[in-house]
């Protein structure tokens, strides 16, 4: 025999919740200075995991910026790691650094307003 589910009261976290928890555990891996990396790399994972949950809303638009925030980010650090090794790497990591917090920001204010965040060409 077979049970049946009753379905979900909804009891779990909201898409807005999520999503702010993912922008939370994203800035504490990256303000930790990497001590907390773990909490960057759960925020990547939960959003590819809710990513389909999220489909066709608002919140959408903010698991696809933060992913890519993540993406882009380490290309980036990890180039300039590299060209540390002739000396404009640091800089290069600053701007970087610099990027990644200004997205996490802008992203974090477009989600508290209500918005989809939208890149700055």
């Amino acid at each position: 025999m077979s049970e049946a589910f009753p379905p979900e009261d909804n009891s779990g976290l909201s898409m807005r919740n999520l999503t702010h928890l993912l922008y939370g555990l994203f800035a504490l891996g990256l303000l930790s200075a990497g001590f907390f990396a773990v909490a960057t790399i759960a925020a990547i994972v939960l959003a590819y995991v809710k990513r389909s949950d999220a489909a066709g809303t608002v919140y959408a638009a903010h698991f696809d910026w933060i992913i890519r925030t993540f993406w882009w980010g380490l290309l980036w650090v990890v180039l300039s790691g590299l060209a540390t090794f002739i000396f404009i790497g640091w800089i290069t990591g600053l701007v970087a650094l610099i990027w990644i917090v200004y997205r996490i920001v802008k992203g974090w204010l477009a989600l508290a307003s209500g918005q989809p965040p939208v890149a700055d060409y």
